[in-house]
């Protein structure tokens, strides 16, 4: 016993880490996206806007023989979002001669469920964006770009305004392509020749995935000649050539030791009262599990507060707007106008979005610009156009409520407020509300600031679910889909691919998942280069960003009406129009948008009529009446609520 004892604890020691860096390059130096300057063989300039991947079958050969199985570990790695380390645990220590991975996943865990995967995880599909829902599988690589034809290279984003102007006259037009490599049999294996001495100290191994060899050799791969996407369906000749490539693309760079991460520590959650009750979170079986924030469970009280708060006019300067006045549950928690008016009547220049399953959402407004719904909440307040109250205002109305008498004697709120004094006045003789208990209940104390009213609004929007449509209950075999919805089905989740005779609507690409959004910012076509709202741009400056908005989720859609940022579409037809005659190049042109034809994706008056048909069965019923409630199971439904310290 005493040896055995002895001989794991030796086993534990030796225990070793490997952190796996890989950078993404072209030709060896580090690859820059969304700049089109990478010439390919075939005579295209490209540029790439997305390049996202799946690893595993990690695995060790030992330098005296033999492979050390790494098994289930997972990687995925993401250029846009500086994803590209991770660190493989449990190693024996040792000598090692070679590294293997796999770009893409063992066919048991690519068609395993989806939605069983922590909110962190690199299989989470709202993590990663690289799982095709209604249909089996992840994506094992993404890759997506612009291009153009052989001839003088198009602008790039990166130059200033007037001498990107002027090279667009000169210069051919720019076309998307969007290369989607998945399916059990590209499962494409790496096998890395390296010299390794891993003891209890981390090391680390630099990789290179260099695309220039991944379009060029063994054997080139054109979107102008071979065509300009593919979802890799058995024996198409782009995922063949891209399988080809891929084992000449990651190179060694280098092995150092490695870089001390800290370990996260645990959150505290933020005003935990002394007695509460857990909100019971609930969503549909199929959803990826959401990253809840870890600082501000749900809680009844707090959500209870939360929905107060969401439709009290308190929160505006003349008390007469609350956020409920722009965001009308029949209309899924969005606003019927264009535009929203704001307290004296201001207008507003962009719709206001819809607020349901933001759960899964870590970016708000049409421009990201709110890091949190929390801070979401607060903006609108603050907002000339809108709201247009002061923060401290708004703490001052809500901690007078029933305290008409102690209003009548402050004379400090009198002298230098008093309009505002009266203001207070008639709320406090009007409101039913005593916020002061109902911040105690939620938070432990009286005490009412901004931070508390973010945190319960924040807590009362994340319970907005909607799952349960006519979609949903036909894909648990509980109602059954129109011929007009089935065929707008196959449509919406169909490529348009000319050249393996696919004729689909293609709009999968940013409306896909169970959620039917990616959460991503795309230009979507609907100005040329000089829009008159640059869009995320405001917000990072950065060219590539011009023109891009965030995605919206196709639930409830035909609830959400007028369209677009800007709600320049007023029926769901008019959408379907500029997607197929309408859309408008320019350099940020989103690339599954840019590969089609001018105009758009070319469809048929039949095929409008199905994809409005099955846009329509997106609807949740329960968003029809005056208050919607997401507050029963059905048979496709997860619930959970855990509010403690979560590492």
């Amino acid at each position: 016993m005493g040896a055995a004892i002895l001989a794991l604890l030796t086993t534990v020691a030796s225990a070793a880490e490997l952190q796996l860096e890989i950078t993404p390059t072209h030709d060896g130096a580090r690859l820059l996206l969304d700049s089109l300057r990478y010439p390919l063989r075939s005579g295209e300039t490209i540029s790439i806007t997305r390049l996202s991947y799946l690893l595993g079958g990690f695995a060790l050969e030992k330098k005296s023989g033999g492979w050390v199985e790494l098994s289930g570990q997972i990687a995925w790695m993401d250029a846009a979002a500086r994803r590209s380390t991770v660190t493989l645990e449990k190693i024996p220590a040792g000598e090692y001669r070679a590294l293997r991975f796999a770009v893409g996943l063992d066919s048991t865990t690519n068609k395993g469920d989806p939605a069983k995967h922590a909110a962190d995880h690199p299989l989470n599909p709202n993590l990663n964006g690289l799982h095709w829902t209604w249909q089996s599988g992840y994506i094992f690589l993404a890759v997506e770009g612009m291009f153009t034809e052989r001839g003088a290279p198009a602008p790039r984003v990166t130059q200033p305004a007037s001498q990107r102007a002027e090279q667009e006259l000169r210069a051919p037009p720019m076309r998307g392509f969007s290369y989607h490599f998945a399916n059990d049999w590209n499962r494409t294996v790496i096998t890395v020749p390296l010299e390794l001495a891993l003891t209890d100290q981390p090391a680390a191994v630099g990789l290179a995935f260099d695309l220039a060899a991944l379009f060029n050799a063994p054997r080139p791969v054109s979107p102008a000649r071979d065509g300009d996407s593919t979802h890799s369906r058995e024996g198409d000749p782009i995922a063949a050539a891209l399988r080809a490539n891929l084992a000449n693309a990651f190179q060694l760079r280098g092995i150092t030791d490695a870089t001390v991460v800290a370990k996260r520590a645990p959150v505290k959650p933020l005003y935990l009262p002394a007695k509460f009750t857990p909100f019971k979170f609930q969503m549909s079986g199929k959803f990826p599990v959401p990253d809840l924030p870890r600082d501000n469970p749900l809680l009844e009280e707090r959500v209870a507060l939360g929905e107060k708060l969401f439709h009290e006019p308190l929160l505006s300067r003349n008390n007469t707007q609350s956020c409920a006045t722009c965001h009308d549950a029949r209309h899924a928690f969005t606003d019927p106008r264009r535009y929203s008016l704001g307290v004296d009547g201001q207008v507003g220049t962009r719709h206001a979005m819809p607020l349901f399953n933001l759960a899964w959402k870590t970016s708000f407004f049409w421009d990201g610009r709110a890091p949190s719904l929390r801070a979401q909440a607060l903006m609108p307040i603050q907002d000339h156009t809108e709201m247009d109250e002061k923060l401290e205002r708004v703490v001052t109305k809500l901690g007078s409520s029933r305290r008409k008498e102690a209003l009548n004697s402050d004379s400090t709120l009198r002298t230098p407020h008093s309009a505002f004094d009266q203001s207070l006045l008639t709320s406090a003789a009007t409101s039913e509300k005593d916020y002061p208990a109902l911040f105690t209940t939620a938070f432990g104390s009286p005490e009412i600031t901004p931070e508390k009213i973010g945190l319960a609004i924040e807590n009362f929007l994340l319970t907005l679910t909607s799952f349960d449509s006519k979609f949903d209950r036909a894909m648990r075999g509980e109602a059954e889909l129109t011929a007009d919805e089935r065929r707008g089905f196959e449509l919406f989740f169909t490529e348009y691919e000319p050249r393996s005779g696919q004729r689909g609507a293609d709009c999968f690409h940013c409306h896909g998942g169970a959620l039917f959004t990616d959460h991503q910012f795309h230009n979507n076509g609907l100005d040329a280069r000089h829009a008159t709202d640059p869009g995320r741009f405001k917000v990072t400056a950065a060219e590539s960003d011009r023109g891009k908005f965030s995605t919206p989720s196709l639930r409830n859609v035909a609830l959400t009406a007028p369209y677009m940022h800007d709600g320049r579409f007023a029926t769901l037809e008019e959408v379907i129009a500029h997607y197929a005659t309408g859309l408008k190049r320019s350099p940020t042109l989103d690339p599954n948008l840019a590969k089609h034809p001018d105009g758009g994706v070319p469809l048929g008056a039949e095929e409008r009529r199905a994809l409005v048909a099955f846009l329509r069965s997106l609807t949740d019923e329960r968003y029809l009446s005056a208050k919607p409630v997401v507050s029963s199971n059905t048979p496709d439904t997860q619930s959970s609520a855990k509010p403690k310290a979560i590492p």
